[in-house]
C-alpha cells in the first residue's frame, strides 16, 4: 500500500528502518532531500555497500513499484526505452494481406500503436503506476558510455522520452530516480549536477552490527561481532575485491547454517567463498593469514 513521502529526516530514517535498511543521518538526509525536491539521487561507492538496496528499501517503504534499469557496456537508448514487437507486427501484416486490406495508413497506425510497443524501464517509469510514481533504479551507470549518459541527461531533465512513430511521452508524475555507480570510471559532471550526490561508504562497527541484526537475526550476537570485526579487518588488507556488507550478511548466514558459534581458522577456510570472490584473494588467506587476521580482529573488537 502506498504511503506519503517522509515529512523530515527522522521520518525518512524511520521508514527505511521499518523495512530493514539501517542508515546513518547523512544518508537519511540526502534521501529526504531527493524526495522533497524531486531530484534524482546519485549514489556512488564500492560494490556491496548497499547502494542498490537503498532503492529497493525505498520502494518497499513507500509502497511504490520498483523499476530497474541494469546498465551494461553497449546499452543504448532504444534498449532502455522501447522496442517494437517485430514478430507480432509481421503477423498483423500477413493477416491484413490475407483479408485483402488496402488501407495502408490504417495498417501503419495499427502497427505503430501501443498494442505492438514493448516498454523498457525508462518508458515504463514515465507511465502512471498504481500507488504513485515508481522508484526508477538506474543501476551501475558507470558501466555505460558517454552517449548513453547524454541521452539520460535529457530524459531526466524533462522526465520525457520520445518515440519517433508516436511522439513525446512525458511523465504525469516524475519517478523517484536513484542512480548508482561503483566508480569503475568517472561519470560526466553534467549528469552528476542534475542529481543530489552521496558517497556510500563501508559502515563502522556499530552500524554493521545493526545491519546484521536486521538482515541476519538468526546469528547470535557473539558470532555477529566476530564476523563484523573480521570483515572490517579484511577490508584493510591488500585485496583485489574487498568484501562488502552484502558479503558479511551472506557469511553470517552461512555460518549459522553450519551451526558455527564462533570463528576459527578452519571455519574461515571452509567458508571463504562467501566473503571473497577471487581466487587470488582466497589464496592470500591460506595458512597462518586467517589466524593473524582473526587475532587482529579480536584485539580491535570494541568491548560489548
Amino acid at each position: 500500500m502506498s504511503q506519503g513521502l517522509p515529512a523530515n529526516i527522522d521520518e525518512a530514517s524511520e521508514i527505511l528502518g521499518r523495512v530493514g535498511y539501517v542508515c546513518g543521518r547523512d544518508l537519511a538526509t540526502v534521501v529526504f532531500l531527493a524526495l522533497k525536491l524531486g531530484r534524482p539521487l546519485f549514489l556512488e561507492g564500492e560494490a556491496g555497500v548497499g547502494k542498490t538496496e537503498i532503492a529497493k528499501a525505498l520502494a518497499l517503504a513507500l509502497g511504490r513499484r520498483l523499476i530497474r534499469l541494469q546498465c551494461y557496456e553497449g546499452l543504448d537508448a532504444a534498449s532502455a526505452v522501447y522496442e517494437w514487437n517485430f514478430a507480432a507486427q509481421m503477423v498483423a501484416i500477413r493477416s491484413a494481406e490475407a483479408v485483402g486490406s488496402e488501407d495502408r495508413e490504417a495498417l501503419t497506425r495499427e502497427l505503430f500503436s501501443d498494442d505492438f510497443l514493448i516498454e523498457r524501464p525508462l518508458l515504463e517509469a514515465m507511465r502512471p503506476q498504481p500507488g504513485g510514481a515508481p522508484v526508477l533504479l538506474i543501476d551501475e551507470i558507470d558501466r555505460t558510455d558517454e552517449p548513453f549518459e547524454a541521452f539520460l541527461l535529457e530524459a531526466l531533465s524533462d522526465f520525457q522520452v520520445t518515440i519517433p512513430e508516436i511522439g513525446a511521452i512525458k511523465a504525469e508524475e516524475p519517478p523517484i530516480v536513484i542512480l548508482t555507480s561503483n566508480r569503475t570510471r568517472e561519470v560526466h559532471d553534467a549528469l552528476k549536477r542534475r542529481c543530489l550526490y552521496h558517497w556510500v561508504d563501508y559502515p563502522n562497527f556499530e552500524r554493521e552490527m545493526e545491519i546484521l541484526a536486521a538482515k541476519a537475526p538468526e546469528a547470535q550476537e557473539s558470532l555477529s561481532r566476530e564476523v563484523v570485526a573480521f570483515v572490517q579487518q579484511l577490508r584493510r588488507e591488500d585485496l583485489f575485491k574487498k568484501p562488502g556488507v552484502a558479503e558479511a550478511i551472506d557469511w553470517a548466514r552461512c555460518l549459522v547454517a553450519l551451526d558455527a558459534v564462533a570463528l576459527s581458522p578452519q571455519v574461515i577456510a571452509d567458508t571463504l567463498g562467501a566473503i571473497l570472490k577471487y581466487q587470488d584473494d582466497i589464496a592470500k588467506m591460506q595458512g597462518s593469514e586467517a589466524r593473524r587476521i582473526l587475532d587482529s580482529a579480536r584485539n580491535a573488537m570494541p568491548v560489548a
